[in-house]
């Protein structure tokens, strides 16, 4: 029974690949290699996006951030930008009194020592146990519903806890398992910064973050944090529009904060102001430019792969001429050959 040329053909490119153990391996590497780059650059970059869709997605659709720089996926902070005098209460009340299409302005005071090297001495305690460098801010009751705050345990403080400074906080699930270890949080008292807060609620780690980010919030009333932390100037303020009117509401947010900092007509303003659709937008403007270079570099990796397999086809044939020779002056067509190197 005569062979067939394809069984005949595997068959030769079997043995020539256990002569050839080494320069079949770096054949293969080399494809593996370069594909592999190229796969793994699609899915990081991929599974970026998702992340921050679902982050961006959490913050809801009628809220937008306003700081005195941007806060988004950008490079080095200018000095300028550091210079630039705080946002305020006061602006927060003016946003919400002279615009129309605001529901609610909450503000987000940050701790005096968030932007220095002191911020690494920040920590909660609670019975010998601690918490470095925990998010503490002071803030207002609306955050936690512009925020879609989920508490596991007790409630946000209120609007008269904060009128009247009282000494509560609200901490997040990572600070809570850290300190407490399954205890009842609610009624204990922590420290804070070398001040003693009563634990009136847990907030949940919020559904939207990023794999191994840890929920490290511990809120304070915003009148309080002023009170313990009178050098705590630096605010973010959280505008919450109303239903359907984002976009018209920072417009008149805008206006409103352009006034009360006294920017002059023409000038650029020297706040910045993002709804989580326009922070995905940039983050995606700025991964669509890495992904160009990765993908790039990748293909460089691939390239060289493939040059590798070229080289090493070439040795083959060359180093089989002979055996060319005599099978073709036996009768072998030129399609046996290319089947010979190519099955």
């Amino acid at each position: 029974m005569t062979e067939s040329p394809t069984i005949a053909g595997i068959g030769m490119a079997l043995a020539a690949i256990r002569e050839h153990k080494m320069r079949s391996l770096l054949t293969v590497l080399g494809v593996i290699i370069g594909t592999a780059c190229v796969i793994a650059v699609g899915s990081v970059i991929t599974g970026i996006d998702a992340v921050i869709v679902d982050i961006t997605s959490s913050f809801g659709p009628d809220t937008a951030f306003v700081y005195k720089f941007n806060l988004g996926f950008r490079g080095n902070i200018t000095g300028d930008e550091l210079r630039r005098k705080p946002l305020t209460l006061e602006n927060a009340r003016a946003i919400e009194e002279r615009c129309p299409s605001v529901e609610h302005v909450s503000p987000y005071l940050f701790p005096p020592a968030l932007f220095t090297r002191q911020h690494a001495f920040d920590r909660v305690r609670y019975k010998g146990n601690e918490v470095l460098q925990p998010e503490i801010a002071g803030t207002e009751y609306g955050y936690s519903e512009g925020g879609a705050t989920k508490m596991l345990h007790g409630r946000f403080f209120t609007d008269d806890e904060n009128f009247r400074r009282q000494p509560v906080v609200v901490i997040g699930e990572d600070i809570y398992r850290a300190l407490m270890q399954g205890e009842d949080p609610v009624g204990k008292w922590v420290e804070v910064n070398g001040h003693m807060f009563e634990v009136v609620g847990v907030m949940g780690r919020p559904a939207a973050s990023f794999p191994g980010q840890e929920d490290k919030r511990a809120m304070l009333p915003y009148h309080t944090m002023k009170k313990m932390f009178p050098a705590a100037k630096e605010m973010m303020l959280i505008l919450i529009a109303r239903k359907g009117l984002l976009s018209q509401a920072m417009d008149e947010a805008d206006a409103v904060l352009r006034q009360e900092r006294r920017v002059a007509v023409g000038k650029p303003s020297d706040f910045w102001m993002s709804s989580g659709a326009q922070m995905l937008e940039q983050f995606r403007n700025l991964t669509a430019t890495v992904a160009l270079v990765m993908v790039v570099l990748s293909s460089i990796g691939l390239l060289v792969g493939g040059i590798g397999v070229m080289n090493i086809m070439l040795v083959s044939v060359t180093e089989r001429t002979r055996e060319i020779g005599i099978r073709k002056a036996v009768g072998a067509r030129r399609s046996d050959i290319v089947a010979q190197f190519l099955t």
